[in-house]
């Protein structure tokens, strides 16, 4: 018997097989979702941080500066209310709110839903913002082509060394809220080495949603990404 929760050594391997299947299923419908992406020409971007890291303020920027060049999309994923979505929608690109309830990240299942509300013939950029927390959303792959996970400067630069995983699944990790640095003590080197020690091809950018300093960058990014997948 398990002397921590009395379980029997059995059961626990059945939990442990579960999660495998689990796993292995949404890894296979995520793949198919990229497919459905790549089918319409369609770039994929998951945004990955802990709440408050300023994710759908940043979206809203992005949308405002981008929607000359590129037509959006945005999937919002909370546990509840679609007060995000509603943000999103005023911006006038299609939205779709997926509440989660007690789960606390999105999977590739969820994704696979959501993509029946999109016009997706029309589009060329889907953003999923995922649900705040720097844990399970790394674990569960969706089918997007490219992870982002940010960092506020008013949480703390060892959120790479304490939370890894979103940090070791990432392409490009975005320092937030740059414009209030001078009010923290937030080290932008040592959160870039840490987070580099665990991801050394991570693309870093920082920059201030609400200043518009570093944005140009980010963008040039996204634009890049674009180009590369349709070739």
């Amino acid at each position: 018997m398990c002397q921590d929760c009395g379980c029997s050594a059995g059961s626990g391997r059945k939990i442990i097989e579960v999660q495998k299947n689990v796993l292995a299923s949404n890894t296979s419908r995520a793949r198919a979702n990229r497919e459905i992406l790549e089918e319409h020409g369609i770039l994929g971007m998951n945004l990955m941080s802990s709440p408050g890291s300023g994710k759908t303020l940043l979206l809203e920027k992005t949308i405002a500066r981008l929607r000359d060049r590129l037509s959006v999309g945005v999937i919002e994923g909370d546990l509840e209310t679609d007060r995000d979505a509603e943000r999103i929608r005023s911006t006038g690109v299609p939205v779709h709110q997926i509440v989660t309830g007690q789960t606390c990240h999105l999977d590739a299942f969820m994704l696979q839903g959501a993509l029946h509300h999109f016009p997706l013939e029309a589009l060329d950029l889907l953003f999923v913002e995922n649900v705040g927390n720097l844990v399970c959303p790394a674990t569960y792959e969706l089918g997007t082509h490219r992870n982002v996970v940010l960092l506020s400067t008013t949480e703390g630069d060892d959120k790479p060394a304490k939370y890894p995983i979103a940090f070791k699944h990432a392409d490009v990790m975005l320092i937030t809220k740059m414009d209030q640095l001078p009010h923290t003590d937030f080290d932008t080197d040592r959160a870039m080495r840490d987070a580099r020690v665990i991801r050394p091809s991570l693309e870093v950018i920082q920059l201030s949603a609400r200043s518009g300093d570093g944005l140009s960058e980010w963008l040039d990014y996204i634009e890049r990404a674009v180009q590369q997948l349709r070739g």
